[in-house]
């Protein structure tokens, strides 16, 4: 009868691990124009990640893959390719900035693509088995 109770608290256990790496509590990314539209502002970063961008010299997109900005056109024209948006990348106290070479053009579509705050899998996606092989990033679309 209590051979059932000694099963119990490694099953406990690992549950209140599974729930204690669980990101329910972290908010996702924020991806957003400044107000004046002249650059991208990432906040919400998670607090070691942005330590280690802060650690890194010279930090702009020519040389990282933290960050992607794609230029693309309106819906109406297909004929235009997208591009990489060229920049650099500021990092204050609790936000990275990324500011293009160019100014962005006003009805273009940006997709940005991010890997700060990312994960290989939650713990939904670790119970369930739907482990990924390779880590997502987080994606935005910003219309100017």
């Amino acid at each position: 009868m209590y051979s059932c109770l000694s099963k119990l608290p490694p099953v406990l256990l690992l549950a209140a691990c599974l729930m204690s790496c669980s990101s329910a509590n972290n908010k996702p990314l924020s991806i957003r124009f400044s107000t004046d539209s002249t650059a991208i502002v990432f906040s919400v970063i998670d607090r070691a990640g942005l330590l280690q961008i802060r650690n890194r010299p010279h930090v702009d997109t020519a040389y990282t893959d933290l960050i992607s900005v794609l230029e693309t056109s309106d819906d109406e024209d297909s004929t235009e390719k997208e591009h990489e948006v060229p920049g650099k990348l500021m990092v204050t106290d609790s936000t990275l900035v990324f500011k293009p070479l160019k100014s962005f053009v006003r009805g273009k579509h940006y997709v940005v693509f991010s890997y700060m705050n990312s994960g290989f899998a939650n713990t939904e996606k670790v119970l369930s088995g739907q482990l990924n092989h390779r880590i997502e990033p987080q994606q935005a679309v910003l219309k100017r």
